[in-house]
């Protein structure tokens, strides 16, 4: 495994769903990585990473950002309101828009900083209590409420449930997505991306399968 192994992979997985070569964007989830092995796929001339929390991702990020150019964040986990100056002011890309009070909050402040990171809304398509993500049932009227506030909308995300099979939750996204005129699709991680590209996804997931497996302490 690693960063050309999954980029073998996903352009198979493009060519044999059809799809357009290079219309997949592989996002390095770096998360609780160590600087050492980021640092050795920004090498590779890898420019476009992931990180679940805000704090960790100001830790490490600025000064990558300094050193190589070109490099594309996004923030993959929940975003708490009060975090999101700092998150927009990081990030060129939120995945994790779940709900009317923090779409308010970044409306408020694109108007005040005079730019917004793309936005991917988050749908539990699972409708598990304990994940963040809108209801499916309650995905349209969040839509049009993030457009009503002028918010342009680049995609949708989802985290499939892990006892689940992830292709139905891809299917429903990807419907939800169609419905409302919305292209971009944020699915798949390490072990189902695959699938995630035959039911149309434009942003793929990785970490593990790229770094290796992740050192808590």
């Amino acid at each position: 495994m690693g960063l050309s192994d999954i980029k073998d992979r996903i352009a198979k997985a493009e060519a044999e769903a059809g799809r357009a070569a290079g219309s997949v964007e592989l996002i390095a989830v770096s998360k609780i990585q160590p600087l050492e092995r980021v640092e050795a796929v920004l090498d590779e001339g890898h420019r476009v990473f992931g990180e679940n929390r805000v704090q960790e991702a100001q830790g490490k990020w600025p000064a990558f950002k300094e050193r190589y150019d070109g490099v594309s964040l996004h923030l993959l986990g929940p975003l708490q309101t009060n975090k999101a100056r700092v998150a927009m002011e990081l990030f060129d890309a939120i995945h994790s828009v779940d709900r009317p009070k923090l779409a308010h909050a970044i409306a408020r402040l694109a108007q005040e900083l005079g730019h917004c990171p793309e936005l991917f809304l988050q749908v539990n398509t699972g409708e598990e209590e304990q994940k963040a993500g809108v209801m499916p049932a309650d995905a349209d009227a969040f839509i049009k409420e993030c457009r009503d506030l002028d918010l342009s909308i680049r995609g949708l995300m989802c985290i499939p449930p892990v006892d689940e099979t992830p292709s139905l939750h891809f299917s429903l996204l990807a419907k939800i997505a169609e419905r409302n005129g919305i292209t971009g699709l944020s699915m798949g991680m390490s072990g189902d991306f695959e699938q995630a590209i035959a039911f149309g996804a434009t942003h793929v997931r990785v970490g593990s399968a790229i770094f290796g497996e992740r050192v808590y302490d």
